[in-house]
């Protein structure tokens, strides 16, 4: 029957008793007569049609319609049921088919008693009426009682039992005899109840439970033998929240009140130690008030009472003390605001080490808002619970850092050298003189880590001035009193660093960045610190270095140092020797008839040899103090296990440099390798490292190691970047030049591609990826020939290749300009292909690979015969040491595992001396593994600048998901 909006309408609600529901509400319109009377036409009002009436209703009404849409039956079954089916079937089977569907059943009941109290909540004022059996919305009137009713509970104990009844009173008048007025519990939690033609609730918030027994009965009967349970588990909560009185024989209620309420915070240990011998104990806090001498639970400041039971012989006495809420609120807002919240859960669980690092931290705190702490009386191990705290004082000595520390544990005093044993050692309990156990601060363990790691000496404790960085950590937190030069800060701050005069016998004038870098390795020079020159390819690393020597070969007592290299690099140096400091006695140390008597260097200026030679002559060398150690291309030493890197650890000298553009290759270890080389202990040892910094950052990650290992070793590495520094320097333009395979060289490429794509990854689910590794480096190798040209592969291949097409073609359009070309591969292979094209079309180039015999005869006669415009060079052959100016384009004709390498490579030509803009071409095999193993290298990218530079370092890194991505 539909009602009419252009005449007077009413919204309403109306109350039913659905079969399976229990009472649930609905929203009518009624139309309305000539006298505003309701009359019988009327229909179902909704949220899909509600705004065709919103000239009649309010944002009450939308709010009761769509709460009174959502427990329709056709809603709930929309809800909860899993399948689709009719209504009928839904409630037949969640209702009717036993205890199955009883937690379903908990759910949609709890789902209504949500929806049912929020609607009482906001039906006072509405139309509220009882809905007629024949569905009539409007059979007969509720009045919907804004005032709450009072209820107490009366017990009347009697020799045979105790009978307890509920006296209720609404708007001061006793409502008799409840059982007899037809009423019924409409909704639970908290209750309210249609009594004859009212909808009534409770003061309190009292739940429908306490109140549904008696709508049909008058009272109930406690047996004797059930009373002193009943009486615990049912009448004491009933009387901290609502009004009982006490009747009859051998029941009393005393009412206590007090002023003295004293918070009582307690705890418990959890002992327990997990798989690895682990310290995994746990540590409870609950909070109790003192009401003089009554301790009362946490009720979370809702309860207005405390009630507790004594029984003497046959009597009952309830005492029932008044509950200062306001206070109890308060300090339970307090405890959160320190972090302690107990406001939502009875108890808190914290670690132990957690735990009573709050309680040292909040000492004061505690006391000064007079709570009490205690530890549970039933546990043998007692804890110390009070304050502790350590002052630190440092000072600067000539040669070090002296350390003075007190550490206290309330009024116990204890050595620093006992904590620091024990925090280095990972334990964080021990014994204090009184017999309590004392657990040390955590925050103890990560804020002063590097101190006590580092630190040295016995009774006087002192730490190396190379660990200034820890020193000014300290400083800065406000965890240390520090003094200590200015002047020594300023190598934290390099642009501050005083000028030092160049030597006079330097033939050459330092660019404004070489000149700071002169001047830095002076002040490193002052305090006997080893440093890091990791100046790109280019800036002149060897220029800065030289006239460091030279200054050193102008002092009054000259001394020999020591210059270690490649072998590829001697003769660059020898020739850069002559030109910048001619007046150095340089001594060559290699070949198979040096002179290995160590007494000869000291008529030299400086020793030049190369790492193989100091391997072999390890010995020989170490028995000689040299002035300085100079390592060139130091991340030769990266794996502080191999060989080389421990025969340079023996040679002894004053102080120590090392000269590198790339000082991590590989993993974080190559820069503990070399750092320990130049300022020994900077880093710790490999273990510390490793568990310090190694793991964190490269597994986990770890932002705020990597900001502390930079911290550490910033004043000791001077890197500056082409972009920073050498503005007069020609820009250079890189370019991928993308080549389509051929038909035959794709079709090659998908076979071998699949075939290995299967092999591999039946592999992996045998013997997991770590298995596969050395088949998985020989697939991606002849996936990367095949991509370059098959017959790196197949000599008998009489096909051809669209990366070389693509090369000739570039390098045809590039010579015909006059302009001079690199062209790097790391195939010796591709680059005879190259060969066999160039001698075809008598294009005249310079060859270089590991088998040259004469490689400075190769490099001047590229850069001196303007008739030679190609220089054919393998990658780790020629990507170190050569000066090639000459050129201005550079070829990369397959992409190598590390960009590092590649920008080696470009830095031949791209560096000081200069004149052209160099241009880049990056040549790769379209929908080929190139392209992935570029994606790839940036996805795993771990460290600023660094990436993995062999093969065999990036097979480890791969995962299942990469190795599928690499042969899609």
């Amino acid at each position: 029957m539909k009602v009419s909006t252009r005449k007077p309408f009413q919204i309403v609600y109306s109350l039913y008793e659905h079969q399976y529901l229990g009472y649930l509400f609905e929203s009518f319109v009624v139309q309305l007569d000539g006298k505003n009377k309701l009359t019988l036409q009327h229909q179902n009002i909704s949220i899909q049609n509600a705004r065709e009436f919103e000239n009649a209703l309010d944002e009450r009404d939308y709010k009761l319609i769509r709460l009174m849409d959502e427990i329709q039956q056709g809603a709930i079954m929309k809800k909860f049921a899993v399948k689709k089916m009719s209504v009928n079937k839904f409630f037949h089977e969640i209702y009717e088919k036993g205890e199955g569907n009883k937690l379903l059943q908990e759910s949609i009941q709890a789902y209504l008693e949500e929806r049912r109290a929020k609607i009482l909540d906001l039906l006072p004022g509405k139309l509220v009426f009882e809905m007629g059996n024949d569905g009539e919305p409007t059979a007969k009137t509720l009045r919907l009682q804004p005032t709450a009713a009072e209820v107490r509970f009366v017990f009347h104990r009697n020799e045979e039992n105790t009978h307890y009844f509920p006296h209720i009173f609404f708007e001061g008048e006793r409502i008799e005899k409840l059982h007899h007025h037809d009423a019924y519990l409409l909704c639970n939690t908290p209750a309210w109840v249609v009594l004859d033609d009212k909808i009534i609730h409770f003061k309190g918030g009292i739940e429908g439970n306490k109140i549904k027994p008696f709508l049909k009965k008058k009272f109930i009967a406690i047996p004797k033998k059930m009373e002193e349970s009943y009486f615990q588990k049912f009448v004491i909560p009933l009387a901290e929240t609502t009004d009982v009185k006490m009747r009859g024989y051998g029941m009393v209620m005393e009412a206590k009140r007090t002023e003295k309420i004293t918070p009582l915070l307690s705890f418990h240990t959890i002992e327990q130690v997990n798989n690895m011998g682990e310290d995994n104990s746990e540590v409870i806090f609950e909070l109790h008030f003192l009401y003089d001498d009554t301790m009362v639970s946490n009720g979370n400041g809702e309860k207005e009472w405390y009630v507790s039971l004594e029984k003497n012989g046959d009597e009952y006495l309830f005492s029932k003390t008044k509950r200062h809420q306001a206070l109890e609120k308060k300090v339970l807002s307090l405890l959160e605001d320190q972090g302690l919240d107990l406001n939502h859960t009875p108890t808190m669980c914290m670690s132990k080490a957690n735990a009573f690092n709050w309680l040292s931290e909040h000492k004061d705190f505690l006391d000064q808002e007079n709570i009490l702490v205690k530890q549970e009386s039933d546990e043998e191990k007692r804890y110390f619970v009070g304050k502790s705290s350590i002052n630190i004082e440092i000072s600067e000595n000539k040669d070090w850092f002296d350390i003075k520390a007190k550490v206290l544990f309330g009024a116990f005093e204890i050595p620093f050298m006992d904590i620091r044993k024990l925090i280095i050692q990972g334990k964080h309990e021990f014994l204090l003189p009184s017999g309590e156990v004392a657990v040390i601060p955590t925050v103890w363990f990560s804020k002063y880590a590097d101190l006590f790691h580092f630190m040295e000496g016995g009774t006087e404790q002192h730490l190396k001035k190379h660990h200034l960085s820890v020193v000014h950590e300290l400083k800065e937190s406000d965890l240390a009193k520090v003094s200590f030069d200015r002047k020594l800060e300023q190598l934290r701050d390099f642009e501050t660093i005083e000028d030092f005069e160049e030597p006079t016998g330097f033939q050459g004038t330092l660019r404004p960045y070489q000149k700071a870098g002169y001047n830095w390795m002076n002040f490193l020079k002052e305090y006997n610190f080893g440093g890091c020159l990791a100046d790109d390819m280019g800036l002149g690393k060897t220029v800065q270095t030289l006239a460091l020597l030279q200054q050193e070969q102008e002092l009054d007592t000259p001394q020999t140092s020591l210059l270690v290299m490649p072998t590829s690099l001697l003769y660059n140096w020898e020739m850069e020797a002559k030109k910048f400091t001619p007046s150095l006695k340089v001594l060559n140390y290699t070949g198979t008839n040096r002179n290995k008597n160590p007494e000869l260097f000291s008529q030299y200026d400086l020793v030049i040899t190369s790492y193989g030679i100091v391997r072999l002559d390890v010995d020989i060398l170490k028995e000689y103090f040299f002035n300085y150690i100079v390592l060139d291309e130091s991340q030769t030493i990266k794996n502080p296990n191999s060989n080389i890197a421990k025969a340079v650890k023996q040679l002894k000298s004053r102080r120590r440099l090392i000269l590198t553009g790339t000082p991590i290759e590989n993993t974080t270890m190559d820069l503990w390798s070399q750092m320990s080389f130049v300022n020994p202990g900077l880093l710790g040892n490999q273990t510390f490292f490793k568990k310090e910094f190694l793991q964190p950052i490269e597994r986990k990650k770890d932002e705020e190691k990597y900001k502390k290992l930079h911290s550490i070793i910033k004043p000791f590495i001077l890197r500056r970047h082409k972009s920073q520094v050498a503005t007069e320097l020609p820009g250079k333009v890189e370019k991928v030049q993308y080549c389509t395979m051929t038909e035959q060289q794709s079709k090659l490429y998908e076979e071998t591609k699949s075939s290995y794509r299967n092999e591999i990854l039946d592999q992996i689910e045998e013997q997991g990826v770590s298995g596969t590794q050395m088949m998985l480096l020989k697939g991606l190798t002849e996936l990367r020939q095949l991509a370059n040209h098959p017959k790196m592969m197949n000599e008998k291949y009489e096909g051809d290749s669209g990366k070389m097409e693509a090369v000739r073609r570039t390098l045809e359009n590039t010579l015909q300009g006059d302009h001079k070309v690199l062209i790097f591969s790391q195939f010796v292979k591709h680059l005879q292909i190259i060969k066999r094209y160039l001698d075809e079309e008598g294009i005249q180039y310079s060859y270089l690979d590991g088998g040259t015999k004469d490689r400075q005869a190769e490099v001047n006669a590229f850069q001196e015969d303007p008739q030679r415009q190609v220089f054919l060079i393998s990658l780790k052959a020629g990507g170190l040491g050569l000066n090639l100016t000459a050129a201005d384009y550079v070829f990369i004709l397959d992409p190598w595992w590390n960009p590092a390498i590649e920008a080696q490579a470009v830095d031949r030509a791209h560096r000081i001396g200069q004149e052209n803009k160099v241009f880049i071409y990056k040549f790769i095999a379209k929908d080929t593994v190139e392209e992935k193993i570029l994606a790839l290298q940036q996805s795993k990218r771990e460290l600023a600048d660094s990436l993995i530079s062999t093969e065999e370092s990036f097979m480890k890194r791969l995962n299942k998901e990469d190795i599928e991505a690499l042969l899609s």
